[in-house]
């Protein structure tokens, strides 16, 4: 029963019509969203996109295989600034602005997947806290390398990057561009993701996971394994890295700090460990907590209580279920579960 479950979820994501369908349904909404939503809502709502991608690609890492790295942050500058330094170059200037931003992206996170292969290669045969010392190490050097290039903007940082353009033709503003594009690339790296975790290669990550000795025991080389996770997790971070680059249009080496990678970590503790769908809720939820209902609270109040209100709520939360949101459930699960609850009482309701 388990392995016809396990290939009913694995063939939904598998087939093209459903992330097509996805990519519709949030296009759609950034239409809606264009005649409905203030600015500020809108830059919120496609933040939570970015977010979505950055705790999606760290789940690989920390959830599914098991390692426990603090260098995300470092992943998504290298990616931010390879897509913004690039988005001002004249020499793309020949490139349709809509298919540049469609692939300024993949530019990042191939960069960005250099980079977790040079720093997953000698330090992933560490474990434990002495990885997560390595990683953290590596998203300093980044910061630090980045604070003091000046072809980047050094400490004063990288302004003036563009947002995606808009295609008055298909009645498009700049909002429905970065949002669609954003969306489009957090449907790819969900689907990514979950078709990779899901395949004869993916379970690899899963065996790392729960008994490295055990795993060994089996053939798998367990150094190889973690490094393969380790660049995918790290391209899709340089994806989300563009994305937010794309999003705020102006990027400091201060925005990459060990702060950074703690929350994305947070998103996908609090999503679940092994749930690629708690990750993207859990990254809407940290997106827009602290932004738009706290500082709400704020000014109602007239004090500064976010930070303090959304550490306890954290804490709360981890404490009455530590296995977070959807623990290693994803999207199809829940529907699944939906259709057994309500099936018998269909069938009792029609005799």
């Amino acid at each position: 029963m388990e392995m016809r479950d396990e290939a009913a979820r694995s063939q939904a994501l598998k087939s093209i019509p459903g992330p097509l369908i996805g990519i519709v349904i949030l296009i759609a909404i950034a239409y809606l969203l264009d005649a409905t939503a203030n600015p500020y809502t809108q830059f919120v709502l496609t933040m939570i996109l970015a977010n979505a991608v950055l705790a999606t690609s760290l789940n690989l890492v920390n959830g599914f295989t098991g390692q426990f790295s603090l260098g995300h942050a470092g992943f998504m500058a290298v990616g931010a600034y390879t897509s913004a330094w690039l988005a001002t170059r004249p020499e793309l200037a020949f490139l349709p602005d809509y298919l540049k931003f469609l692939s300024l992206p993949i530019a990042a996170g191939l960069l960005a997947a250099i980079a977790g292969y040079i720093v997953g290669l000698p330090s992933l045969r560490l474990k434990g806290d002495y990885l997560a010392i390595v990683t953290l190490g590596f998203g300093e050097i980044i910061r630090v390398i980045l604070l003091n290039s000046e072809a980047v903007g050094g400490a004063r940082g990288l302004y003036g990057i563009p947002a995606a353009a808009a295609i008055p033709s298909l009645g498009m503003s700049e909002f429905i561009s970065q949002f669609s594009i954003s969306s489009i690339w957090l449907v790819i790296t969900f689907v990514t993701l979950w078709r990779i975790v899901h395949s004869a290669k993916g379970r690899a990550f899963l065996s790392v996971r729960e008994d490295e000795i055990a795993a060994e025991a089996m053939g798998i080389n367990i150094t190889q394994t973690k490094v393969r996770a380790f660049v995918i997790s790290a391209f899709f971070a340089g994806v989300g890295g563009a994305l937010f680059a794309h999003t705020v249009k102006y990027l400091n080496p201060a925005t990459f700090t060990f702060t950074k990678s703690v929350d994305i970590i947070i998103m996908i503790v609090l999503g679940g460990m092994g749930s690629f769908t708690g990750s993207v809720i859990a990254a809407a939820i940290i997106t827009v907590l602290p932004e738009m209902v706290l500082r709400e609270l704020q000014q109602l109040t007239g004090v500064d209580l976010r930070m303090v209100i959304y550490s306890l709520m954290l804490i709360l939360f981890m404490i009455l279920k530590p296995t977070g949101i959807l623990g290693t459930l994803e999207a199809t699960d829940i529907l699944r579960k939906l259709r057994e609850r309500f099936k018998p009482a269909a069938a009792q309701e029609s005799k």
